[in-house]
């Protein structure tokens, strides 16, 4: 009995703790850097990131600074995540493209937002869990691929918005090829090991507009060796 009640308390006291870094995230990284879409805090809010890190990060699961994953890869500071998924204009009958599933944190911050989620991960062992671990949070509303993600997932095109969560040289153009008209690209673009540029890429009239963000520094946009 004791222990049911200890184990009980122990479980009360890491939820409680969790939701309050969280909450804080919310308002010392996000509102007060100019987060300022309410839905986007919201997401924030809810979505629990310390169980989609590794169990060895779970304790720095909130702070501002990106956190290794495995496979060489890691989960975006929050502060990006939000910045970027601010940048698309998320909406509730948005179908959304995301390159780059990693951990799976980003996919179900947009599951929150938008009616459908399709995200593609190269790295097979980080896409088969971050599929295991966003069913059982219990987001139906995003399908996961095995796949190069220069690809995207022509299958289900055109994209009201993608999100690219690794730094290509250039815009991949089967990606602008897959976004609809009137869509909104959020991607970072420059050389491997240096500071990139994130872009918002927007198709208007059938024509590319590309607007520079921020400057950032993302992991590489890793391609298939079979790919051409």
């Amino acid at each position: 009995m004791y222990i049911l009640w200890f184990l009980c308390v122990s479980f009360w006291f890491q939820t409680d703790r969790f939701e309050e870094a969280r909450h804080k995230m919310v308002t010392d990284q996000l509102a007060k850097r100019g987060i300022k879409e309410k839905s986007v805090l919201e997401a924030m809010r809810k979505v629990p990131r310390h169980l989609l890190v590794p169990e060895s990060q779970k304790d720095n699961a909130y702070l501002d600074r990106p956190l290794p994953i495995g496979q060489g890869q890691t989960i975006s500071q929050p502060y990006i995540v939000a910045l970027m998924t601010e940048q698309i204009h998320p909406e509730k009958d948005m179908k959304v493209l995301e390159i780059g599933t990693g951990s799976g944190y980003q996919a179900a911050v947009l599951a929150e937002l938008v009616k459908e989620v399709y995200t593609v991960e190269i790295v097979s062992e980080l896409g088969k869990k971050a599929k295991s671990d966003l069913k059982e949070l219990g987001y139906e509303n995003v399908s996961v691929k095995i796949g190069d993600g220069y690809q995207g997932w022509a299958e289900h095109a055109p994209y009201d918005a993608i999100i690219v969560t690794a730094a290509p040289e250039e815009v991949p153009k089967p990606l602008l090829d897959q976004l609809k008209e009137g869509g909104r690209m959020i991607i970072p673009v420059g050389p491997v090991g240096q500071t990139q540029e994130l872009l918002l890429v927007e198709k208007i009239d059938g024509e590319i507009k590309k607007t520079k963000k921020s400057l950032v520094r993302f992991v590489p946009f890793t391609r298939s060796p079979q790919a051409d």
